[in-house]
């Protein structure tokens, strides 16, 4: 029996990379393409990543659940901030965020096949390792913040490998949010650690979580501790609330 296991749980691994690369091969261009074209056409790319996200629930056994999609407001764009814990996390906030938005991504993504080309278009790179990217990474999230489009931060900068619930959080979000004084919105991943563990291709199939708070304001905010405290409390009693 335990070796039926194996092999069903082998089977199952080569089944979700196999869905993995052949839909973001047959979605390549659309997945490309428009981001070649500036915010006049990249909201189309996020369409096609919303639409590879289903696919790739739906083949996969790996459902999401969403809670909180009321605290979205229509035409406002958002700081997003959430926890990271699997690269499941990504096609589940792509399926919650509405509209198009930009995460920031290492620049370590960049050498995954096809991927790599994507994430290209998609998000903004930085190289965590030197200061000047960080800092012109941070520029260009406000210029994309300027043009009405969203971002995507993980607050704790990468995948959290610990027994803690949270990892402390990196100020680069928050002094975002206070320069700006865009509305900063919480949201935690519950369940893709277990499915699919950091650093692993360890996969199952199985259920997860977002779960999404009431936006924060910044108006008339200086203090970037005060405001990372703040989200910081939010988002672990989201995930102790709905764990």
């Amino acid at each position: 029996m335990k070796i039926i296991r194996s092999a069903l749980h082998a089977l199952y691994i080569f089944w979700v990379f196999l869905v993995f690369t052949i839909f973001m091969l047959i979605f390549l261009p659309g997945l490309t393409l428009p981001f070649f074209f500036g915010s006049r056409t990249s909201w189309i790319g996020y369409k096609f990543l919303w639409i590879w996200s289903w696919i790739f629930s739906l083949l996969t056994f790996i459902r999401y659940e969403f809670i909180g999609r009321e605290n979205f407001r229509k035409g406002q764009s958002y700081i997003y901030v959430s926890n990271h814990t699997s690269f499941l996390d990504l096609p589940g906030i792509r399926l919650l965020i509405p509209g198009e938005f930009r995460p920031l991504a290492k620049k370590e993504l960049l050498k995954i096949p096809v991927f790599g080309w994507i994430a290209q278009g998609a998000t903004v790179i930085v190289d965590r390792s030197s200061g000047e990217s960080r800092k012109k990474s941070l520029e260009k999230l406000k210029v994309i913040l300027a043009e009405g489009i969203s971002i995507l931060l993980f607050a704790e900068g990468t995948q959290n490998r610990t027994k803690e619930i949270l990892q402390p959080f990196k100020d680069g979000a928050f002094r975002l949010a206070v320069d700006t004084q865009m509305p900063v919105l919480p949201m935690v991943v519950i369940g893709a650690g277990p499915l699919m563990p950091p650093g692993t291709i360890n996969l199952r199939p199985g259920k997860i979580k977002i779960v999404v708070a009431p936006e924060i304001s910044t108006v008339g905010l200086t203090d970037t501790a005060e405001l990372k405290q703040k989200t910081f409390e939010v988002m672990k009693e989201l995930i102790l609330k709905n764990s």
